[in-house]
C-alpha cells in the first residue's frame, strides 16, 4: 500500500529571509515584488501573519493595516531553489521526492519503520525542519491530493489513517481539491462550500454541472484516479539505504555501513545475474550536508570485497564533522554478468578476471579516463587503425599488424616539421619541431602507406624511422609528392 506525505511551508520565503538576517526574527516582516505597477506580499513571517497579513495582498494595504511592517524585496526564483534544496535534503528519508507549487510530496512506502513507524517518521521530519527555522504543516495519507488537502486545511500534524481518506475529506472545505477559482465561485454559490456536500453525488451530474476537474480530482483524493509526480531525481532500481541510531563519524565506522550495504546490493545483482559498472556512495550528515564517492569497474562485478577496496582510499575525502546519519548505495550502472562454464584448469578466466580489477583498482585511485586499452581497425592511415576498447573487455576484431616496426607513442594527429634533406626525395638530415633541431644520425625507410582505395581525401605518405644523435628515435613522414613552398612534412610517432 502506497503513503504519501505532503510537505506544505506557509512562510517559506520569509523564513529563509530570517535565517540569513536574525535581526528580523522579532519583526512582522514581509516579502514582496512588483505585479503590474504595484507591490504584492509574496511571503510572510508569523508574526505579519498574527497582524492579519497574509500571501497575495498589496503591500499598500498592509502598511495601512500595521505601519510598522518591515518589508523585504522578493528575490526571482528563490522558492523553486528552496524547495529544491529541501527536496534534496528529503532524500535522506525517501527515494522518491516531487517538488510541488507551495511544498513537496514524498513517497513514504516502506520507509516509515527506519523511524519506528509513521507518527516517529513525521516527527523526525517535523523536528529537524523547525531546528533550521522552518515552519512546516505534515499529512500523510495513501493518495497525494487528500495529504495535499489535509496539509493545507487540516491539522499542522495529521496521519490519515490506511484507507482513511474519505473520512479525512467530508469536513474539509471545496479548496483542498485544488479547484479552479471560476469552479470554486460555483460550488460556493449553490451552497456546496464542504466536500462532504457533493462527494456521494453522481459523478456525471458533477461533470455536467461543473466541468471534468471537479469530479476528476475528487477521485484523486479518493485514489480512483492516478495522480502522476516527477521526482526530482530519478529512483535507481538497485539501491540500498543504511540508517544509523547513532551519527557516524569516524573511517572505520563508514568503511563497515559501506561494506553492509555493498553485501546487501551485490547478493540482489547475483540473484538476478547482475553485476556492477557504476557505484555512488552519498552520505548524510546531521546538518543536512550531503557528499558521495562514486566508483566504476572495468567488468560487471558482484564482488562486495573487490568494490569495497575500490572505494577504501576515497573514503578519506568525506567530511562527518558531526556525524552521518544515513548512508545511501546506488548501482547506477549495471550489465548481465557472463557465466562461464567451470573447468579444471580454468586459468584464462581467472587471470581475466584478476587484470580486470587491477585495472579497477588502478582506476579507482588514478582517476575514471586514466587507464585505456586499444584495438586494432582495419584501416591504413595509423591515426585510424585503432581504437578505445569500450567497454575494457571487447574483443578485437582483427590481429595486430607485426610485419613492419610502429611507434610506442602514437600522436593523435601528426604535427609538422621543417625538414633539411639532399634531395626531396631523400630520408631527412634536420629536422626542427617544436623549436628544437634534431640532427639525424640513422635513418630506415621509406615505408609508403596509402590510403583505402575509396578513400581520396589526402596524399600517400613516406614513412622514415629516423635517430638523432643524442639516440631518440622518431616516426617521421613526408606527405605525397615534393611542391616547393609547401610543409611536406610530419612527425607522427615516437619509438622506445
Amino acid at each position: 500500500m502506497s503513503r504519501y506525505v505532503y510537505l506544505f511551508f506557509p512562510h517559506l520565503l520569509a523564513e529563509y529571509a530570517t535565517r540569513k538576517n536574525p535581526e528580523l526574527r522579532e519583526v512582522p516582516l514581509v516579502l514582496a515584488s512588483p505585479d503590474r505597477g504595484r507591490m504584492v506580499v509574496d511571503s510572510v513571517n508569523v508574526r505579519a501573519f498574527q497582524k492579519g497579513i497574509r500571501a497575495g495582498m498589496v503591500l499598500a494595504d498592509c502598511k495601512a493595516l500595521y505601519p510598522e511592517l518591515h518589508m523585504v524585496e522578493t528575490e526571482p526564483g528563490r522558492a523553486g531553489k528552496l524547495l529544491h534544496a529541501l527536496a534534496e535534503w528529503c532524500v535522506g528519508y525517501t527515494p522518491f521526492v516531487a517538488v510541488d507549487q507551495d511544498g513537496l510530496v514524498l513517497d513514504a512506502s516502506g520507509c516509515t519503520h527506519l523511524w519506528g513507524g509513521e507518527r516517529g517518521y513525521l516527527e523526525n521530519i517535523r523536528n529537524r525542519l523547525e531546528a533550521y527555522g522552518y515552519t512546516v504543516r505534515m499529512a500523510m495519507a495513501d493518495t497525494i491530493g487528500t495529504a495535499w488537502a489535509a496539509a493545507h486545511f487540516g491539522k499542522p500534524f495529521h496521519i490519515v489513517p490506511p484507507e482513511g481518506q474519505r473520512e479525512a475529506l467530508r469536513q474539509l472545505p471545496a479548496a483542498a481539491l485544488r479547484l479552479e477559482p471560476d469552479v470554486l465561485a460555483r460550488l460556493r454559490k449553490l451552497g456546496l462550500r464542504h466536500i462532504v456536500s457533493f462527494m456521494d453525488m453522481p459523478r456525471q451530474a458533477l461533470r455536467r454541472r461543473f466541468g471534468p476537474s471537479l469530479s476528476f480530482r475528487l477521485d484523486q483524493a479518493l485514489g480512483q484516479e492516478v495522480e502522476w509526480v516527477v521526482p526530482i531525481a530519478p529512483v535507481e532500481p538497485y539501491q540500498e539505504r543504511l540508517c544509523c541510531a547513532e551519527p557516524i563519524t569516524t573511517a572505520t565506522g563508514i568503511a563497515i555501513a559501506l561494506n553492509r550495504l555493498l553485501e546487501a546490493l551485490c547478493l540482489r545483482l547475483s540473484q538476478e545475474a547482475m553485476g556492477l559498472r557504476h557505484a555512488v556512495f552519498k552520505t548524510f550528515r546531521i546538518d543536512g550536508n550531503i557528499q558521495q564517492i562514486e566508483i566504476g569497474t572495468g567488468q560487471p562485478s558482484c564482488d562486495p570485497a573487490h568494490l569495497l577496496r575500490l572505494f577504501e582510499h576515497r573514503i578519506a575525502t568525506l567530511e562527518p564533522d558531526l556525524g552521518f546519519e544515513l548512508f545511501v548505495l546506488e548501482a547506477s550502472r549495471v550489465a548481465p554478468i557472463a557465466h562461464e562454464q567451470s573447468t579444471i584448469w580454468a586459468v584464462s578466466s581467472q587471470s581475466d578476471k584478476k587484470v580486470a580489477e587491477l585495472l579497477d583498482r588502478v582506476t579507482a585511485k588514478t582517476g575514471a579516463g586514466k587507464v585505456s586499452r586499444y584495438l586494432p581497425v582495419e584501416h591504413h592511415w595509423p591515426e585510424r587503425s585503432i581504437k578505445e576498447a569500450a567497454p575494457l573487455w571487447e574483443k578485437p576484431a582483427t590481429a595486430w599488424r607485426t610485419n613492419q616496426p610502429r611507434p610506442v607513442a602514437l600522436l593523435p594527429s601528426p604535427e609538422s616539421i621543417e625538414v633539411t634533406a639532399v634531395l626531396p626525395d631523400n630520408p631527412p638530415m634536420l629536422f626542427r619541431h617544436k623549436g628544437k633541431l634534431h640532427t639525424v644520425a640513422k635513418s630506415d625507410g621509406p615505408e609508403r602507406i596509402e590510403q583505402e582505395w575509396w578513400r581520396a581525401d589526402g596524399n600517400y605518405r613516406d614513412y622514415y624511422c629516423v635517430e638523432d644523435e643524442e639516440g631518440a628515435r622518431y616516426w617521421v613522414f613526408r606527405s605525397g609528392p615534393y611542391v616547393k613552398g609547401q610543409l611536406q612534412w610530419f612527425l607522427h610517432g615516437f619509438f622506445a
